[in-house]
């Protein structure tokens, strides 16, 4: 038997339940870890509150991505053995591979061995956000030296994992936050620019950062009325690539900058890449690299034990965190 963490109904954190389940061996091609800790994601409250991409049977796991040792492997298995430190790439689908519990199973080709300088908590904070913003911003829109980018909700793992990409290919990055408190935090993160809603005018303040030239790229996970200032302060052949949707408001069509400027808005998700085996390959190069040259360095916010699942989500859901929250076992 193994303690996991389950719902049994749609709604808030309290639905959240820890259970002992009996878990079977590891199939064909997969392997069982033994969790040393993993990272929450604004996915998991959403699959949580049944507002998410994807419907489960309940009672459903969750989860997307943790740390921890390898205690079995499957028939097929290579290049993997018992004992090896290693981390998980986030499945298509959590209610199929859910990573709550303190033994879980996934299949091989998801299994990284992590670099031994790595901490549990670090280690678990990696995937989910380097994966999704090196997709966006590498992969898709070809960010370069000569570039200027905007990144929303930059106080988030997504969005700090973001700016540390963007810095290690020499792009200019600015980050956007809804208040001042995070202002200093993210300048200290490695944003050129921070912008705060609630005191500066978007559109004119992004003009003044990147001037004539405007900003060539957005990364964004909120839509609403963030789109109108973002697009009408983008450069012409622009890219804005939406990977959430945060707000509850609507999203407008700004068919007048689009039409203008000819710009690209593009929809994205992380599965791009890790359903992709060779974009996966060169992403994993690049994250493991950047990580081994410290130019890549995961955030951890806060951490919480096992047993305060139900406290880490309300976390979550506050919206005061700067990075990672990472639950360890």
């Amino acid at each position: 038997m193994t303690r996991i963490v389950r719902f049994h109904q749609h709604g808030g954190p309290e639905v959240l339940r820890i259970e002992e389940v009996d878990l079977p061996p590891p199939g064909h091609g997969e392997v069982q870890i033994r969790v040393k800790a993993f990272g929450l994601n604004r996915a998991e409250a959403l699959l949580r509150a049944g507002n998410y991409i994807e419907t489960p049977t309940l009672p459903s796991g969750l989860g997307l991505e943790a740390a921890g040792v390898i205690e079995t492997i499957g028939e097929g298995v290579t290049g993997l053995t018992p004992g090896d430190a290693v981390s998980v790439i986030p499945p298509q689908s959590m209610v199929r591979w859910p990573a709550y519990g303190e033994l879980v199973t996934f299949p091989a080709r998801l299994i990284v061995k992590h670099p031994a300088s790595l901490d549990w908590q670090t280690a678990a904070a990696i995937w989910m956000p380097y994966l999704t913003a090196y997709g966006a911003l590498v992969e898709i829109a070809k960010l370069g030296g000569q570039d200027f980018v905007v990144i929303t909700a930059a106080s988030s793992s997504v969005g700090l994992a973001a700016i540390q990409i963007a810095n290690r290919v020499g792009a200019t990055t600015i980050a956007v936050t809804r208040a001042s408190a995070k202002r200093q935090a993210l300048l200290d993160a490695g944003a050129t620019h921070v912008v705060v809603l609630e005191e500066e005018y978007l559109v004119r303040r992004l003009s003044q950062i990147a001037g004539p030239q405007g900003v060539r790229v957005v990364f964004d996970p909120i839509g609403g009325p963030i789109f109108e200032p973002l697009t009408a302060a983008m450069s012409k052949g622009g890219i804005l690539i939406e990977y959430g949707g945060l707000s509850s408001d609507p999203t407008p069509f700004p068919l007048a900058a689009v039409l203008g400027k000819t710009l690209t808005l593009r929809g994205y998700l992380v599965h791009e890449i890790t359903g992709n085996p060779e974009k996966l390959e060169a992403a994993k190069a690049f994250i493991l690299e950047g990580l081994e040259d410290d130019t890549l360095t995961p955030i951890v916010d806060r951490t919480f034990p096992f047993d305060q699942i139900v406290e880490a989500h309300r976390y979550l859901e506050s919206n005061e965190q700067f990075g990672k929250i990472v639950v360890t076992v």
